[in-house]
């Protein structure tokens, strides 16, 4: 199989944001990226949190150069475009914002999402005069490298328990004004605020995130209007879940039952066989 070139893959990716709803699944490790590429997904993202938790770390925790190189590991294991998840830049200011995503484009993932998040919980969102400034930054430094890479704006309202839903289209607009190519509000949990993220920022894509057990599916979402879903920390979230679940059960209740769902070495021996390379 001849592989794509970043430039191709970066191509492919946009072209999925151009109509239709796609799925766009979060694996943290090459492992995890090559089951999702077999199952027949068309891109990947990387989830902060699952990075984080791999490394024994809590989500926000990792510093900019190990992103950086978890980014370009992503990249090199698979043939298929890869999202990053660059939580709010990695900087303090828009010159900074600015700095870390042409080094985040060197990587070669195909997107690049910037969240107005600030990491403080008494002050968890930014100003959106201040949001915005680092957006463009974030614009034309992608524009600098060719712009073939796509720009994913976050407001993080809902995420930080701020449900301001008014305050979120307003931040989403601006987003899309200063030249974000994707609007992302993590958070959304109803078919009406779905719509109206969808109707404020129209005929921009959106991408809605599902990491919790939703009634809503694919085909609901697609009815909506959404352009891509992606799922977060919740795979590793349930990667997890797994472990613990059978560890405690040894250390708790001195059994081994919590092994009884667990893939067999045969059938994983199988399908990592069977991955192709890039």
């Amino acid at each position: 199989m001849v592989h794509p070139s970043v430039s191709q893959k970066r191509a492919a990716f946009r072209a999925l944001h151009q109509s239709g709803c796609f799925v766009l699944p979060n694996p943290w490790d090459a492992g995890s990226a090559s089951v999702l590429a077999g199952l027949g997904f068309k891109a990947l993202a990387t989830t902060s949190s699952g990075y984080a938790w791999s490394c024994a770390r809590a989500d926000g925790q990792m510093p900019r150069d190990e992103v950086l190189a978890h980014m370009r590991y992503m990249v090199q294991a698979t043939h298929l475009p890869v999202n990053a998840d660059f939580e709010s830049g990695y900087a303090d200011t828009p010159e900074g914002v600015a700095e870390s995503v042409h080094m985040a484009v060197g990587t070669g993932v195909a997107g690049i999402s910037i969240e107005d998040s600030t990491g403080d919980p008494r002050e968890p969102l930014r100003e959106l005069a201040e949001a915005t400034e680092r957006m463009c930054a974030a614009r034309e430094a992608i524009d600098a490298t060719g712009g073939e890479t796509l720009l994913i704006g976050r407001a993080e309202n809902f995420f930080v328990d701020r449900p301001d839903l008014d305050d979120t289209l307003a931040r989403l607009k601006a987003y899309a004004d200063a030249g974000a190519d994707c609007l992302y509000a993590p958070g959304l949990r109803t078919r009406e605020q779905i719509s109206a993220v969808v109707e404020a920022v129209s005929p921009k894509p959106i991408n809605v995130l599902i990491g919790w057990n939703s009634d809503l599916t694919v085909q609901d979402l697609t009815n909506l209007g959404v352009r891509r879903i992606s799922v977060g920390g919740a795979l590793a979230r349930a990667a997890w879940a797994g472990f613990l679940q059978a560890a405690r059960s040894i250390t708790e209740h001195g059994r081994f039952d919590g092994f009884a769902s667990a893939a067999s070495g045969a059938e994983l021996n199988a399908l990592f066989g069977k991955c192709e390379r890039p």
